[in-house]
C-alpha cells in the first residue's frame, strides 16, 4: 500500500469517525467557559466563585458542533429546495 492511499484511508477514517461523533452527540462543550456555563472568578481571599453568565453558550455550557451544524444547514438547503 503506497503512502498516498495510506493517507487517504487514514483521512476517510477520521472523517466518518467525525461524523458518527456529530450523530451520537450533537454538542459539544462550550470552548469559551469549558463547559461550566460562566466564568470561574476568585474574590480577594483567593477562593474561586462564579462570574458572569457565558455570552457564548447562553450559560448552557454547550455548543452546536461544526459538523453537525453543516449537516443542519445542508439538510435545510435540500429541504427548501425540494419543496
Amino acid at each position: 500500500m503506497t503512502l498516498a492511499l495510506f493517507a487517504i484511508a487514514f483521512l476517510l477514517v477520521i472523517t466518518f469517525c467525525y461524523g458518527g461523533l456529530c450523530a451520537a452527540s450533537p454538542f459539544g462543550d462550550c470552548r469559551k467557559c469549558r463547559g461550566w456555563g460562566h466564568a470561574i472568578t476568585t474574590d480577594r481571599k483567593g477562593k474561586a466563585k462564579r462570574g458572569k453568565d457565558c455570552r457564548r453558550c447562553k450559560a448552557t455550557g454547550k455548543r452546536i458542533r461544526v459538523g453537525r451544524h453543516l449537516y443542519n444547514v445542508a439538510a435545510r438547503l435540500h429541504r427548501d429546495g425540494t419543496r
